[in-house]
């Protein structure tokens, strides 16, 4: 699996490079700025390009400007956002395409390596992984928007861990819940979403981001 990797600090670059290669990943380019991460993924195609925000020469949100930027040339181009930073306006631009292939983790709460490697795996294979915090600020920031009004605080905790690429067994044992139960949470929220039965298997991903985009549909 071939990884575009952008990040401006070295010594965190090279850390990542070496974590990726133990765990079987191809480095196609590895890059520090916003210039050389767009020239990267027109030139690479990677499978995923796992991309910090903050990037030369901006300094701001090159990461992500760049990153939306790519996914408009190469539509459903895998990219996991690893930052500090939680960027509401683009991060929520980056999900609600709808293509799915999107994640965004934070730095300081990427407690190990195996958590890391998920993350990069989901991505690459179309999911999400999404950390609790920034569903959390783009939920607050959506709170006024109508499907959000419409799921009740049971619901709205479901659609979070859906967020999280977690399973309907999962969230059962997160929220000590039947998997019946979670089953009927999760045909409720893709009502109140307005997703008809489908037999698509991208279904909870597109309902995931329509609810974070604040979109009522697809």
């Amino acid at each position: 699996m071939r990884v575009v990797l952008a990040e401006d600090l070295y010594l965190l670059r090279e850390g990542l490079i070496r974590l990726l290669e133990a765990h079987g990943f191809e480095i196609a380019a590895a890059v520090g700025s916003g210039p050389e991460l767009a020239r990267a993924l027109r030139e690479e195609r990677p499978d995923v390009a796992v991309v910090d925000v903050r990037l030369p020469p901006t300094q701001t949100d090159e990461g992500l400007q760049v990153s939306l930027a790519a996914r408009l040339e190469q539509p459903g181009l895998p990219v996991l956002v690893l930052s500090q930073h939680i960027v509401q306006l683009y991060a929520r631009e980056l999900l609600a395409d709808g293509r799915g292939g999107v994640g965004y983790l934070l730095k300081d709460r990427v407690f190990n390596s195996a958590q890391f490697v998920d993350g990069v795996r989901r991505v690459a294979e179309g999911g999400t992984a999404m950390d609790p915090e920034v569903i959390a600020k783009l939920l607050a920031s959506n709170a006024r928007d109508e499907p959000l009004a419409r799921l009740t605080p049971r619901e709205q905790q479901v659609l979070e861990l859906m967020a999280e690429g977690r399973s309907n067994a999962a969230i059962a044992r997160e929220l000590v819940l039947s998997d019946g139960a979670v089953s009927k949470y999760t045909t409720s929220i893709f009502a109140k979403l307005d997703l008809a039965p489908s037999e698509d298997d991208n279904r909870r991903v597109r309902a995931v981001l329509a609810y974070l985009s604040g979109k009522r549909r697809l």
